[in-house]
């Protein structure tokens, strides 16, 4: 529900300013003007005495949490076939599943559900998947824009290496679904925009990526694709790309693979030095999804390279690869992950802190939305309000101490308060 976008919230405030500097700011004022942070203060200025004002207590703010990668679809599955990797993993759970939302009444149950749980959960920003049905990815955009949610959503264009029950016809039938797509949705939604959503290149022609670059060129949308996620599909890449360096180079040579195109790829586990140069170089986002990438056996990214070299970098549940929905989740499983690679494979590697965790499922995937993911002055006002008061302790906590026990603890029934770009959701 859409409120003022004028107001003060008080309480224990803790937020990223950077990758190294988790801020608390206890008992403090955060000022919100016309959805966007004005700033955070000890003591509230006079000029904002007048705002309306809500003390939340004890407990503490945060900034909303962001999801760089989950597929709506999937979302019936959750908790299947998880034995299984990646690539027998999509024929028996994925593609099955995903081919049932040309049936209309049954996306929008699927999709209600999933609409349902997101705008309870502890995400404010999302990056979401569909399928290749433009029907029920509209259908889906109209349920999320309903959430107050910030999100991008985009078709699925795949044209082989799937079933002929779950493979558009040709490339150009998959253009024009996406142009008809693009032209129905671009200025429909305050929440939701589309994004652009090639699967990934084993079902990707070569022709169907020349013509979603140029789709991309167009109407200038963002792009959101996987990348090195696992063994047996870079193998298959190469096989099916002769001619690209790296899996990718098969992204860049159409133009799909950051600048100008704004774009985040899912996985990258076993990005080489070269494709690490190239995102480096293109500004590519990375949706680092720590439990997908253990449930399908994938392996585990090197997330202290990227965090070194200041590439873009936030988080992703990559549901169902990911069992939930939870952020919080993916923070404690990417401290865990690394943990084992650190241990297990490359000393040089320490592992990631809960602090650049935070920070990863915050202001390291808001980036992507722009000004978002901090209560930076400027930024937009996405946050949440956590209630730590059943999770006793002993002893007198720290603000970061109690914010690191609410991420390992707690559910979405300990979120009290969220608000996207200063809209109260709930």
């Amino acid at each position: 529900m859409a409120e003022r976008k004028n107001f003060v919230l008080k309480g224990n405030i803790c937020y990223s300013e950077d990758i190294h500097l988790l801020r608390t700011v206890e008992q403090g004022y955060l000022v919100c003007l016309e959805g966007k942070t004005e700033g955070v203060y000890k003591e509230l200025p006079e000029q904002f005495k007048a705002l309306p004002l809500t003390d939340w207590g004890d407990m503490l703010i945060i900034p909303g949490l962001v999801d760089l990668h989950i597929h709506a679809p999937q979302f019936s599955f959750r908790g299947l076939n998880m034995d299984l990797e990646l690539l027998d993993w999509l024929n028996t759970n994925t593609f099955p599943e995903e081919a049932k939302y040309k049936d209309l009444d049954y996306a929008k149950k699927a999709y209600q559900i999933f609409a349902d749980t997101m705008k309870k959960s502890a995400t404010t920003r999302a990056c979401i998947f569909a399928t290749i049905h433009r029907p029920a990815t509209e259908l889906l955009m109209d349920l999320m824009e309903e959430t107050g949610l910030k999100t991008m959503v985009g078709k699925v264009n795949m044209d082989r290496n799937s079933p002929d029950y779950y493979c558009e016809k040709s490339p150009k039938e998959s253009e024009r679904d996406t142009i008809e797509w693009l032209g129905s949705v671009m200025s429909k939604y305050d929440n939701v925009t589309p994004i652009l959503t090639p699967r990934f290149i084993p079902c990707c022609t070569d022709e169907l990526m020349e013509r979603l670059s140029r789709i991309q060129k167009k109407y200038r949308i963002p792009v959101q694709s996987h990348l090195s996620e696992n063994k047996s599909e870079i193998h298959w890449v190469k096989e099916l790309c002769p001619t690209s360096r790296f899996y990718g180079d098969a992204y860049d040579q159409f133009g799909l693979f950051g600048k100008p195109a704004k774009t985040v790829m899912a996985h990258c586990v076993y990005s080489t030095h070269e494709e690490i140069d190239l995102m480096e170089e293109q500004g590519v986002f990375i949706a680092h999804c720590p439990q997908s990438n253990t449930n399908l056996s994938s392996g585990i990214a090197p997330v202290r390279t990227y965090l070194e070299r200041k590439m873009n970098i936030g988080l992703g549940t990559d549901v169902a690869g990911g069992s939930g929905e939870s952020i919080f989740r993916a923070m404690v499983d990417a401290v865990s992950v690394s943990k084992l690679r650190w241990r297990l494979l490359d000393e040089s590697l320490r592992p990631v802190t809960m602090g650049e965790a935070f920070y990863m499922g915050t202001l390291g995937g808001g980036a992507f939305f722009g000004k978002v993911g901090s209560f930076l002055k400027g930024y937009e006002f996405d946050a949440l309000i956590l209630d730590d008061s059943s999770l006793p302790h002993p002893q007198p906590l720290s603000l970061k101490e109690r914010l690191e026990r609410f991420i390992y603890l707690s559910d979405d029934r300990h979120i009290k308060g969220k608000f996207t770009e200063g809209s109260r959701i709930f």
